[in-house]
């Protein structure tokens, strides 16, 4: 069946719905404002919080492949000049496509979006058969063409990304998996699940890794800080660090100041794909002073006040 405008098969002027409408954001929308959307409509319409539904197992599906575009620089560079044959790009401009060229591939408000769009007198098939030697030269634009993998949110704690863990996932068609998140994941990190043997069973577990309250993570390395008493700090002492896995004794040289930050080799996080090669914790020291004070505390530090002031001016005399 054919357009008569426009010769073109009718299957081919199907328009598909824009990867920006469908995360709800303008065409200008940032990194952060493409993320943010994604993971809001991610989590509304994941099949874990709407189990059966089939429309919105569908959705979850477009938002993932939306994002999967939008979110990538390049892809998205392409998707803007070409619609939803972006995958394509490559081949139309070894075939000489200009600017004009690709007005053939953009939606009704010519903005790129959606798919094959021609009004009376545009090109006919033979003009684009002609353009681009065929679509044997496309590899099969009905045939090859291979859905994007969908994206599935997780979220872990900072302790399980160091040691590894597993989530147990509900995918679309009803399958359940377990999957194993490897240590040293970083936030945002990708798990690839081949769970078929086609492209519809392939998918990302996109993993978010929860703030901690005591740790800033920095790639493998940790930060975090520790209170001495403002005696242990003068007089030298220890100090006892929350490392993830546990306490270590971190020694404390006289007249430590507040603020000096200590590395503890290899107490940081695991590191992806070399979990015995560790990242460093460092330690942020700071000073506590002490409260209370009884009387005779209280002389001591008026005597080491005068005492101080003592010494300054002898060293300007």
């Amino acid at each position: 069946m054919y357009d008569i405008n426009s010769n073109m098969p009718m299957g081919l002027l199907t328009e598909m719905a824009d990867y920006y409408d469908i995360l709800g954001v303008p065409r200008a929308a940032d990194e952060k404002e493409i993320r943010q959307a994604y993971r809001r409509l991610a989590r509304q319409h994941h099949p874990d919080v709407n189990p059966g539904d089939d429309a919105s197992a569908e959705r979850f599906k477009s938002i993932n492949a939306a994002y999967e575009v939008l979110s990538d620089a390049d892809k998205r560079a392409k998707y803007d000049r070409y619609g939803d044959q972006w995958e394509h790009a490559e081949q139309f401009e070894q075939r000489g496509g200009g600017p004009g060229f690709s007005q053939f591939f953009r939606g009704h408000d010519g903005g790129g979006r959606g798919g094959f769009s021609f009004r009376g007198g545009g090109a006919t098939l033979s003009d684009i058969l002609g353009g681009l030697g065929g679509f044997g030269d496309l590899g099969g634009v009905g045939e090859r063409i291979r859905p994007q993998p969908a994206e599935i949110p997780v979220d872990i704690t900072l302790e399980e990304a160091d040691a590894g863990t597993t989530r147990r996932v509900n995918l679309p068609h009803g399958r359940r998996l377990e999957v194993k998140i490897p240590a040293g994941i970083a936030d945002g990190g990708r798990v690839h699940i081949a769970a078929g043997g086609d492209s519809r069973g392939e998918f990302n577990l996109v993993v978010t890794v929860l703030p901690h309250r005591r740790f800033e993570r920095q790639g493998a390395d940790l930060h975090t800080s520790v209170d001495v008493p403002m005696l242990d700090a003068v007089l030298g002492g220890t100090a006892q660090v929350q490392t993830l896995r546990g306490q270590i004794e971190l020694t404390l040289p006289p007249e430590t100041q507040n603020g000096r930050r200590f590395r503890l080799a290899g107490q940081g996080m695991a590191r992806l794909n070399d979990s015995e090669r560790r990242g460093n914790l460092y330690a942020t020291v700071n000073v506590t002073m002490p409260s209370n004070l009884t009387d005779q505390q209280r002389g001591l530090f008026e005597q080491m006040r005068a005492e101080q002031a003592d010494h300054v001016v002898d060293e300007e005399e």
